[in-house]
């Protein structure tokens, strides 16, 4: 084994591009030695300040604790990244290997009784320290954490929390690699024009490219990212095609055999309802909620179940709609999953007058892209230079410095948007660096944000522009509405900077951000067609606008079907069998056989290896506030309005987790929002609904 000291350096002095990571010089084989130096690294500064003679106070402990582990952090910024956006059999290894270990030495950290003493000394005297409200926030952070690692339990019951959280992030990383596994694997690989009827260019373009990719020259294929499955299922008139490919989409982690999920879920349902009642909660929903806006389950099933009862009642009038359309065509199939996309956009050519496929022409990536930065640069006053020729972690990768308006820097922005088989589905946004001012130990004061986008676009062909859809677009700017939570950051602690926020709020900055893709003076200038460059025709960007909350039944209850499945798993004390409990939820509440959860539990990553254990429901959660935030704007009559762009970034992007969340929406809008601006933004209620108002 390498000595602990003899690692490539390349992983943790970046000397790239404004201290970007030297990607180009870092080897997936260089990892494991440099995780065993750093872990032992951060065990010493751990030790250190536990071991400390001095009283504690803040700075001795507090803000050691903040700057300690800065090697681990890097290597493990670095290699997470690659495990999820550019992964292989090496790095996948290291992955099993590297979860539990990690989990180990963060549990050892957490039941350090000497450090935990520290910290709870200065907890409960934290009245007299003369704190600012960060450092209140910061404190309050490290002394829950502790608490939640089981620093309060007996000793015995320390080493069963942290022999479980260990097993947990085992399953955790199977889980993950398994859905990988099964998204790679399958193909539904065309050749002849009959098995591509319907199917427009934009889309047969991108599959003759995912088949090239699986060395299928001159052929078509359908893979499991959503960027070519979904308009697949839209647009293919072959009723058996769709039907073959959706039932591989939605089998993903449940094919029975190596890479099948079911028995992880089990298990991992089972450790979590134990690692709650160690920690004196009722139910594992009861202990993620801590310290949440939501707070308890029962205040997320309330909203979850009312908006239930709108959404599947808009989604059976919308399923009628379907199979009315079904008859006229000659048919008397029912309406299947793998029907409702393909009729309901025919639905909506023919009630707006326009398709995915005419609208696509005019959403060209590289626009859509111009569009997020203009956005941000109208609203706080940055930009954004590319910097070609730098080397990132993937060719495709693309680099950007962000600039103020005195072209002073304020983070740099890395773009990886097209999907490939290394690269896990969905989209996300993640950092190699979080914003923070705190001196360093190389005599720098702060750290600059590095900031990083992850998305699953399909790839065109040599020298064609990629086209997006509205949904894609859509994504685009939520994954950069994460970005700017980043790169906006102002605060002193690294703990609290950027996204480190209550989950129920995180997707806050997102979501509002989508709100601008479809602001018509944004439309106007970079919905362009990617042949002619005319902009889009301004009736069919009325169309576009009516039509912003068609099939929004369908959308709603694919999602919220999903919480709900998500939150009964985590508030019922025993799980013997998730398929039946996920079957018994879906019937209670009435689930159309039309429509399926927009993650089934054998693939639904967001729970069982992203983070979002009883906390799907936060994107709803932040849809309230997302659509009260942008309303704000609204009223003053410009999407743009500057004194309520100030406080949105003095109060919402740059504050992080230094302000508990109602306050900081409060110091935003004056206010907290009822779910009514939501509904409404979703078409599932109209403002005189809600009020009782004839007006």
């Amino acid at each position: 084994m390498s000595s602990p000291t003899q690692f490539n350096q390349a992983l943790v002095n970046w000397n790239g591009l404004h201290g970007l990571p030297r990607f180009d010089a870092i080897a997936d084989g260089d990892f494991a030695a440099a995780f065993e130096s750093a872990l032992a690294s951060h065990e010493r500064e751990i030790d250190a300040i536990a071991g400390n003679k001095e009283e504690p106070s803040f700075d001795n402990t507090v803000v050691a604790l903040e700057l300690a582990g800065d090697e681990l952090s890097r290597v493990s910024a670095l290699f997470w990244n690659r495990a999820g956006a550019h992964t292989n059999d090496v790095i996948q290894a290291l992955e099993r290997e590297i979860s539990p270990k990690m989990s180990r030495h963060y549990s050892k950290i957490g039941m350090n009784a000497d450090l935990f003493k520290r910290i709870d000394t200065l907890w409960e005297k934290r009245e007299s320290l003369g704190l600012t409200l960060e450092q209140t926030r910061v404190l309050e952070r490290h002394w829950k954490g502790f608490v939640k690692s089981g620093a309060k339990l007996p000793k015995a019951e320390q080493e069963k929390l942290a022999a479980i959280n260990e097993k947990l992030a085992g399953l955790s990383t199977g889980f993950g690699q398994n859905v990988l596994a099964d998204e790679k694997r399958w193909s539904l690989i065309l050749s002849g024009e009959e098995e591509l009827i319907g199917i427009p260019d934009f889309l047969r373009d991108a599959m003759a490219a995912a088949a090239r990719e699986r060395g299928e020259d001159g052929k078509y294929a359908v893979t499991l990212s959503r960027s070519i499955i979904e308009p697949f299922l839209t647009f293919s008139e072959r009723r058996d095609l769709r039907e073959q490919a959706f039932k591989a989409w939605v089998a993903r982690g449940e094919n029975a055999g190596a890479t099948d999920n079911r028995g992880i879920i089990r298990e991992t349902l089972a450790l979590r309802d134990e690692v709650a009642k160690l920690l004196g909660y009722g139910n594992f929903a009861e202990l993620k909620l801590d310290n949440t806006m939501a707070k308890t389950p029962q205040a997320v099933n309330d909203l979850l179940r009312a908006v239930w009862t709108r959404a599947v009642k808009r989604a059976r009038e919308e399923e009628a709609d379907i199979a009315g359309l079904i008859a006229a065509e000659g048919k008397n199939h029912e309406v299947m999953p793998w029907d409702w996309r393909h009729y309901a956009e025919k639905i909506r050519a023919q009630r707006f007058n326009f398709s995915e496929a005419e609208l696509k022409p005019y959403l060209q990536l590289e626009k859509i892209i111009d569009a997020c930065f203009d956005v941000a640069g109208r609203l706080f006053g940055i930009r954004a230079v590319e910097k070609k020729g730098i080397a990132a972690y993937h060719p495709d990768v693309r680099v950007f410095e962000i600039r103020d308006r005195d072209d002073k820097l304020v983070a740099l922005f890395l773009g990886d948007y097209f999907a490939r088989s290394s690269k896990r589905s969905g989209a996300w946004m993640s950092s190699f660096q979080s914003q923070h001012k705190l001196p360093l130990k190389n005599g720098h004061h702060g750290e600059l944000p590095i900031i990083y986008n992850v998305c699953n676009f399909a790839k065109p062909a040599e020298g064609k522009p990629a086209l997006l859809s509205l949904d894609d677009a859509r994504t685009l700017f939520h994954e950069f509405g994460h970005a700017l939570h980043g790169m906006l950051s102002n605060v002193t602690y690294p703990s609290v900077s950027g996204t480190a926020v209550s989950r129920d709020f995180v997707e806050l900055p997102s979501q509002l951000y989508e709100h601008w893709l479809t602001v018509p003076a944004i439309l106007k200038e970079y919905a362009v067609h990617f042949e002619t460059g005319e902009p889009m025709p301004q009736a069919l960007l009325d169309k576009v606008l009516a039509a912003r909350t068609f099939n929004s039944g369908f959308n709603t209850v694919e999602f919220t079907s999903s919480a709900l499945v998500d939150m009964a798993f985590h508030t019922r004390d025993k799980v013997d069998d998730p398929m039946a409990v996920q079957a018994e939820v879906l019937a209670e509440i009435g689930m159309p056989k039309s429509i399926v959860m927009r993650h089934a539990t054998p693939h639904f990553q967001h729970i069982f290896s992203g983070g979002y254990s009883a906390g799907y429901y936060s994107y709803m959660w932040s849809e309230v506030l997302d659509a009260d935030a942008f309303a704000a704007f609204e009223e003053t009559g410009d999407a743009f309005n500057g004194e309520m762009a100030r406080k949105l970034r003095d109060n919402i992007y740059s504050t992080g987790g230094s302000v508990d969340p109602e306050d900081a929406y409060k110091a935003f809008r004056g206010k907290l929002p009822s779910p009514d601006a939501m509904l409404v933004k979703k078409g599932l209620a109209t403002f005189e609904e809600l009020t009782g108002s004839d007006a």
